[in-house]
């Protein structure tokens, strides 16, 4: 019996032949005054300030963790804000059902990060002895179980998940969110301090010290009442709070993509494909994100997006108000960039002729014997994991654009241009999901490979011949 070859050659049929794909656009701000009133709208300077604020020089990941455990920090007052809403029109339960998700969300990206880190600030738990400080009112004094050691748990003062803990309105959440960080923490060497039980008896984040509460909630919006009315928009927090938590996950994503970049030049795969799966959990969370807006009512919304003179350029080019953000456009185009490293982690160069000399390598990697073993390890990995990232940047500007059309009208989402036009002719937001894919060269690796095993199984279920 005749046996198939996996080769990376195969019959083009007629219907197979296809225009060459258009180049990925490169995402760039339009109209940069827009993107400096986005910038003062939401206070981003400062808030910038105090991600870059440098508190331990010691710990090399502060850059990363320091934005997401701030948005974190500012999902609190979001629950405080929607459930503070006197209107009796707002979708308050439903509001804050989507806070619990989402802050338990956080939490389990959080504790990604935070795993095998060592070089935190912490507060151990047996520093005071079992003395109790008066200045410190959050803290308990407990017993370690088989100890006769009393201990000291320091808790946060000034973040706000211990005063909804407090609250009638939102204890129940609060414990929720308490239970998902002791939950998700149990992987890291210490724990957050925002009043979670800590069973273990792990040494607790100096969370005052890092994330900066007090200053982090001074910075409301300042947006004034409407001049003739006087009328304050409730929303307009809501819009506020909302972008601030993406911005301070996209500063994240930043740091993490530096981390990224630098692990896969030093060839740590396994740690790479690590980083690599946690930018793709961010990139969905930001469009759980983005959801909230669905919770926004219509005619406030609508009024305060008036107010703020938010609205696409005329020629369609600026359509989105997601594409004001500087650190979007850069996260976007920061991920599409790790389509350069596949020849680096495959190990081999790019044809310069647009030969498959990488999907011929990708082919072998994927189909080896002892592929996962030696210098091979986290490889495969590596890859599925940079086709996931690739599959939540897409599915987070489509999603984006549906929830566009549904706050604003589908005129808004598309820029007063029709879906299914020429590439050249659509806006950049649908150009983001309708563009070629990422990785051609895994792609297509991955299309003969199919089609190897396809003729494989079909020779190996025709009945050999007697001699």
């Amino acid at each position: 019996m005749a046996t198939t070859k996996l080769s990376p050659l195969s019959p083009v049929r007629p219907d197979d032949k296809r225009r060459a794909p258009a180049a990925s656009v490169v995402l760039k701000v339009q109209d940069s005054s827009a993107a400096e009133a986005y910038e003062q709208y939401l206070r981003l300077p400062e808030l910038s300030r105090l991600w870059k604020a440098a508190c331990c020089p010691g710990w090399p990941d502060e850059g990363l963790v320091k934005p997401a455990l701030q948005a974190l920090e500012i999902t609190f007052r979001f629950v405080s804000v929607a459930l503070s809403d006197p209107r009796g029109y707002a979708s308050r339960r439903e509001l804050a059902r989507r806070l619990e998700l989402l802050a338990a969300r956080e939490v389990e990206v959080v504790a990604a990060l935070c795993e095998g880190d060592r070089g935190a600030p912490l507060a151990e738990l047996s520093a005071s002895e079992g003395v109790l400080p008066r200045e410190r009112s959050a803290s308990e004094v407990w017993q370690l179980p088989g100890s006769a050691a009393a201990v000291v748990c320091h808790a946060s003062e000034a973040s706000l998940l211990p005063r909804l803990a407090a609250w009638d309105k939102s204890e129940t959440l609060a414990a929720k969110i308490k239970y998902a960080i002791e939950s998700q923490m149990q992987g890291c060497a210490f724990s957050l301090g925002l009043g979670e039980p800590n069973l273990a008896g792990k040494p607790v984040l100096e969370y005052d010290r890092v994330v900066q509460p007090h200053e982090l909630h001074a910075l409301k919006p300042r947006v004034a009442p409407e001049a003739k009315t006087g009328y304050r928009n409730r929303e307009n927090e809501a819009l506020f709070t909302i972008h601030q938590i993406l911005e301070s996950w996209l500063c994240a994503a930043s740091q993490l993509l530096t981390r990224l970049n630098s692990r896969i030049e030093a060839k740590d795969w396994e740690a790479a494909a690590s980083d690599c799966w946690i930018l793709e959990r961010i990139w969905k969370l930001l469009a759980d994100i983005e959801d909230l807006h669905l919770l926004m009512d219509p005619d406030d919304f609508l009024r305060l997006k008036s107010q703020l003179a938010i609205r696409p350029a005329p020629d369609g080019t600026d359509a989105s108000f997601c594409f004001r953000s500087r650190a979007l456009l850069h996260a976007a185009n920061a991920t599409r960039d790790i389509k350069k490293l596949v020849p680096w982690v495959i190990g081999v160069e790019a044809d310069p002729n647009g030969g498959p000399r990488v999907q011929e390598a990708a082919m072998r990697l994927y189909h080896g014997r002892r592929r996962g073993e030696g210098e091979e390890a986290g490889k495969i990995e590596l890859l599925q994991a940079f086709q996931a990232v690739e599959a939540a940047v897409r599915r987070f500007f489509f999603a984006y654009r549906q929830v566009v059309a549904a706050v604003c009208g589908t005129a808004e989402a598309s820029g007063n241009r029709a879906l299914f036009v020429p590439a050249e002719g659509t806006d950049p937001l649908s150009q983001m999901f309708l563009e070629p894919p990422y990785f051609p060269s895994l792609d297509a690796a991955k299309t003969f490979l199919a089609d190897y095993w396809v003729q494989h199984m079909a020779a190996a279920s025709v009945p050999s011949g007697r001699s």
